[in-house]
């Protein structure tokens, strides 16, 4: 929201009264408390009348300094609120007052405040300034219809860029956008987003992030071409500073206090398999489609079924359509038998027409409306309400309906919706409708998925969710919602994964082919490539089928090479995950993210690193012509095992069966041995392929098992011409050491704790 007219003027209507001065200052043991008037202070008589900041300076944890600013203290709401994991013993911090300043420093992060006019806040580590907030930037608003708002504004460096602030589907950096954190169904193609999280990082070290889960308005270097500006509605504001100093760094402490993701079953690495939207289908439809997979040898892992398979304008009742599906229990044992797992379709409404309407309103369920009547409306379902989940009964109620199913033989729900959240309602537990909108997103999400986690195990739950904020990372997986079916929505869905993995979701999938309309053979079998080489991985359309034969025949092939490749890189893909899990380090990693050094990845949102090491430039044209960028060093294009060296910018030609896939240079990739499902035994005939490994380096690989803890560990060096590799940890099984070459290079098999040496020329 911008406030100014230009750099002079304020807009018509508006008032500002900005921080001058920290005047008064008191230290405790756990921070500082701040007393900033809004005019100079130079007698008595200017203490009189006027709005005064309070501020509260306090560290969660190290590296992390929080900053607190309160107009009017009583109007402040009570809820609801971030869950933010402190250290519970207290942050160790070292505070400082004089006449001239008041510093308070967590680990490596220190925050100065000036006491004199003009007003100066500083956020510096190892004597460098990171951000500072200067005159007229933290202060109290008031616009045309007397609203009220709180709003900083921190300074951006020359060359400083921005990133994050959750989905977003134009240019990874944020610099010259106006963002608002406000969940919409708005598609993959505007400004709206279904999962907005307010939290940026940059590339001078540091994060940040706005502890307010209702509307944050930001202005990313366009109110003030130097600052980004944040506001929120109301009397308080709340800010973390995070220091990295490299943005993996960055967001390993912005996940360890919001929450780190819930490791996904090995099984939903596989390929996903949708009946798509409004297409017609019964159990013949579904077993036609399961058959035609089976006899083109098509690995598939799950099985979904979208909105219809419940009856329509009853969504959500939770009861199979007797119609089409007139034996729910006995058909979802037969797609058992055929090891396959099921998903099915929810959403957070319950439409007019469903039993479970006049069931949720008598045990007061449903949200209201303020003068007690359940909210209601025909979009969506004629009629729906909404299911008001700051009601723990009304929570209970609804995973009951969901163990059900979960007893059935559902394996995993798509969370669909959760975004269109009204505000002119009252909320069960007397929470604010503003900062409700985002925030019912996760409780939403979490309700879900502690069914699963209850019936099923922690280890077993997993989700499709759509619409998710601050938090949303734990509960995975969330896919990026309704796009085109083109090569351009291929692109956006792109920018919004790799952006909203800058906000610590570490788990990201989306419609292989698009959503809305059918997609050109072309663009559905450029799009398997991506969709494969993604942390989930789902055929699901609007209209029409996604079955490849459907497409040409040679769709069928391009999707049985990419998932019998990715099943095979199960062991290193199921370690990065593992990864995600315990660091938040997403999957899918924006060029910055990996390479922060490297200017010429600042602005790189058409490929990303998938885990640690594969870099993958998805194809978007029809032609296959594709450019990309190679960081430094030697890299091998794992699909034919030639080389390609960076840094520089590489233009290629690719088939429909291709694309730029390369491995980085000195990775040891662990190679599984089966083609034809996610999960296996990855120690059991793992091949560790190692790629242009420098001399005298040694590198350590663990094997992930199902549990996530390490099935085996092995160490692999090189000295002179001579590759070695040792098992360290793990059971006696078969294992191969490989030099990656053209098209595999030398090869070794071993067992047990036996030492594998191969002796060749190594190229440098």
């Amino acid at each position: 929201m911008k406030f100014k007219d230009g750099y002079w003027r304020m807009r018509p209507g508006v008032r500002g009264d900005y921080a001058t001065a920290a005047h008064d200052v008191t230290a405790h043991p756990g921070g500082l408390r701040v007393l900033a008037p809004t005019k100079p202070i130079t007698r008595r008589g200017d203490t009189l009348d006027g709005p005064v900041l309070r501020l509260d300076v306090s560290s969660p944890m190290p590296d992390v300094i929080r900053v607190r600013a309160v107009h009017l203290a009583g109007s402040v709401p009570a809820g609801p609120a971030f869950a933010l994991r402190e250290d519970p013993g207290g942050t160790p911090v070292k505070i400082e007052v004089d006449d001239a300043a008041a510093t308070l420093t967590s680990g490596a992060l220190r925050v100065t405040l000036g006491r004199a006019a003009p007003w100066d806040l500083t956020f510096s580590a190892g004597g460098r300034t990171l951000t500072r907030s200067g005159a007229k930037c933290l202060g109290a608003m008031r616009d045309g219809d007397d609203r009220h708002f709180m709003v900083e504004q921190l300074h951006l460096s020359a060359g400083e860029l921005v990133y994050g602030l959750g989905e977003r589907f134009g240019p990874l950096v944020r610099n010259g956008q106006s963002v608002d954190i406000w969940n919409e169904d708005g598609g993959t193609s505007s400004e709206m987003a279904y999962k907005n999280v307010p939290f940026y990082l940059t590339n001078r070290g540091y994060g940040v992030f706005v502890d307010h889960p209702g509307r944050v308005s930001f202005e990313v270097g366009s109110e003030s071409v130097s600052r980004v500006q944040f506001s929120v509605e109301g009397h308080e504001l709340s800010y973390l500073v995070i220091h990295g100093p490299t943005p993996a760094e960055i967001l390993r402490r912005y996940t360890a206090l919001t929450g780190r993701p819930a490791l996904p079953p090995a099984w939903s690495f596989g390929l996903w398999l949708s009946t798509s939207f409004t297409t017609d289908y019964d159990e013949a439809t579904v077993t036609s489609f399961v058959d035609g997979m089976a006899e083109r040898d098509l690995p598939l892992s799950v099985f979904h079924f979208d909105c219809f398979w419940m009856r329509r304008y009853r969504w959500c009742d939770f009861e199979w359509d007797p119609e089409v599906f007139p034996d729910p229990p006995g058909m979802l044992a037969r797609l058992k038998e055929r090891g396959l797992r099921v998903c099915v379709w929810i959403n957070p409404y319950i439409g007019q027409a469903s039993e479970l309407f006049e069931e949720g309103a008598a045990a007061g369920h449903l949200l209201r409306r303020p003068d007690g009547r359940i909210w209601q409306d025909d979009h969506w379902q004629a009629g729906r309400a909404l299911v008001d989940f700051t009601s723990p009964a009304a929570r209970e109620w609804y995973a009951g309906k969901l163990r059900r199913l979960v007893d059935m033989g559902v394996d995993a729900f798509k969370t669909d919706f959760g975004e269109r959240v009204p505000t002119d309602v009252a909320w069960a537990d007397g929470g604010d409708p503003e900062r409700m909108h985002n925030y019912y997103s996760l409780l939403y999400n979490e309700t879900v998925h502690q069914v699963l986690a209850e019936r099923r195990g922690p280890g077993e739950a997993v989700l499709f969710a759509r619409a998710a904020t601050a938090g949303g990372q734990r509960l995975p997986v969330h896919w990026g919602g309704d796009c085109e079916s083109t090569f351009e929505a291929m692109a956006e869905s792109l920018r919004g994964g790799l952006s909203l993995g800058l906000a610590g979701f570490g788990f990201w999938s989306h419609d292989i082919g698009g959503f809305e309309g059918r997609p050109d053979p072309e663009v559905f079998k450029r799009w398997i490539a991506f969709g494969l080489l993604s942390s989930h991985s789902r055929l699901h359309g609007s209209g029409s089928y996604r079955v490849p034969w459907l497409f040409d025949e040679e769709s069928v092939e391009v999707l049985r090479a990419f998932t019998r490749l990715k099943a095979r890189l199960m062991p290193y893909l199921y370690g990065a995950a593992v990864q995600a899990a315990r660091e938040g380090m997403p999957m899918m990693r924006a060029m910055h993210l990996a390479f922060p050094a490297d200017r010429g990845c600042d602005h790189l949102d058409a490929q990303y690193m998938l885990g640690p090491d594969l870099l993958v430039a998805p194809v978007m044209s029809a032609g296959g012509e594709v450019s990309y960028y190679v960081p430094d060093g030697e890299w091998t294009r794992l699909l034919d095992g030639t080389t390609v060296s960076g840094p520089g910018w590489r233009t290629e030609t690719h088939g429909f069966d291709s694309l730029p896939l390369l491995v980085r240079p000195g990775a040891v990739l662990a190679l599984g041995a089966r083609r034809d499902r996610p999960d296996y035994d990855y120690a059991d005939g793992v091949t560790l392929r190692v790629h242009a490994l420098p001399d005298g380096t040694r590198r350590t690989v663990a094997v992930p098992g199902p549990d996530g803890g390490d099935a085996a560990v092995f160490e692999v060096s090189r000295t002179g011409n001579r590759l070695s590799a040792r098992r360290v940890a793990g059971d006696a099984k078969p294992w191969n050491l490989e030099l990656a070459g053209s098209p595999t290079g030398p090869r070794a098999a071993g067992a047990g704790t036996d030492l594998i040496e191969i002796t060749t020329t190594v190229k440098e």
